[in-house]
């Protein structure tokens, strides 16, 4: 019995020593140490000893569970390690090497107009107000003068949530006076940049949703004059000095009198070319004196309190101040288009 124990302790270490991996480890601890191991097979015959024969052989395969066992785990140990060198090797970092650059983006076009128009206002004492894009046609029309019978309030025009043609989204951000006007104290200055949807056909100047940016004074002995210097200091801002602008009579139903102003083509500088339709100039706004029956709809009396407002399609400003020849192109996402901003 006494060979059979060497034998199996000479094997065993042989066996182990020669492991590579864990599963193979645990296979050989199995086979010479568990239940139906070899080492347990030679220690169920220990009944056929004698009685002085016992101890001898027990210590012995004691010694021999010891320094097997002794050696799993020497043996699992260095495997331990070996796994951990590998993982260190593969998930090395070499902080010499360069990084790889991430690409930044920038604002778009139309924001950076946009943020150049708040700069302006903010500067001149303006406050910047948001307001919500589905409106009830009673802010949208009705207390902007606009009554029953409007061309603008046709369902060929505007976009209505239902039948009773009360719920809509708002088709100008004229709407935000009133609010500025029933919840500002007077004297009011305001601007109020947001989305607008009309049912407009898509083309090089038009978008079912567009942006504008509406701006607003009332004060007492506020003129005609006022508007028209702000306006041109806006368009010197946004486009350089010298712009060339015009002021055109029109009609809105909210303003009395009212105006619409425009920029001269930066695609052909006045000689008529697609982008301007042939007439050299581009609209840029409307604009004019708040209507006396606006601010009495607000408690406001215009005997003592006058005002302006006008109203810009944000789009058309980034065209000119960036010389964009297609509207269509600012939604596009084209990124050979974006990345010359």
């Amino acid at each position: 019995m006494k060979e059979q124990l060497e034998k199996i302790k000479q094997e065993a270490l042989s066996a182990l020593i020669g492991a590579k991996e864990s599963a193979e480890l645990e296979a050989l601890r199995v086979k010479y140490l568990g239940k139906k191991g070899e080492l347990t097979a030679v220690l169920k015959q220990m009944g056929k000893l004698s009685a002085e024969e016992r101890p001898v052989i027990g210590q012995l395969a004691n010694d021999v569970r010891e320094k097997l066992t002794a050696e799993i785990e020497a043996q699992k140990k260095k495997l331990e390690e070996v796994r951990l060198e590998a993982r260190l090797k593969a998930e090395a970092l070499d902080v010499t090497i360069p990084g790889k650059s991430q690409k930044l983006g920038h604002r778009h076009p139309m924001y950076i107009a946009l943020d150049e128009i708040k700069d302006l206002f903010v500067g001149m004492g303006f406050t910047s107000l948001d307001g919500p894009e589905v409106e009830l046609a009673y802010y949208n029309f009705d207390r902007l003068n606009a009554e029953e019978g409007h061309p603008s309030r046709d369902w060929s025009d505007t976009f209505y949530f239902d039948e009773s043609s009360r719920v809509m989204l708002r088709s100008q951000t004229s709407p935000m006076q009133v609010h500025a006007m029933e919840t500002k104290p007077l004297p009011i200055r305001i601007l109020a940049p947001g989305r607008v949807y009309r049912k407009d056909e898509v083309d090089a100047t038009h978008s079912p949703m567009f942006h504008q940016v509406e701006g607003m004074v009332i004060d007492k002995g506020v003129t005609m004059a006022d508007l028209k210097g702000t306006l041109n200091t806006l368009a010197e801002s946004l486009f350089g000095e010298g712009t060339v602008t015009r002021f055109r009579p029109h009609h809105f139903p909210f303003t009395e009198p009212s105006c619409e102003m425009d920029v001269q083509c930066h695609k052909c500088g006045g000689a008529g070319c697609p982008t301007c339709k042939g007439e050299g100039w581009i609209e840029l706004l409307g604009a004019g004196m708040i209507h006396p029956k606006v601010l009495e709809m607000s408690g406001i009396d215009p005997e003592e309190w006058s005002g302006w407002a006008f109203g810009m399609g944000l789009e058309r400003t980034a065209m000119r101040r960036f010389k964009i020849a297609d509207l269509r192109l600012i939604f596009e996402n084209d990124v050979r288009f974006l990345e010359q901003f």
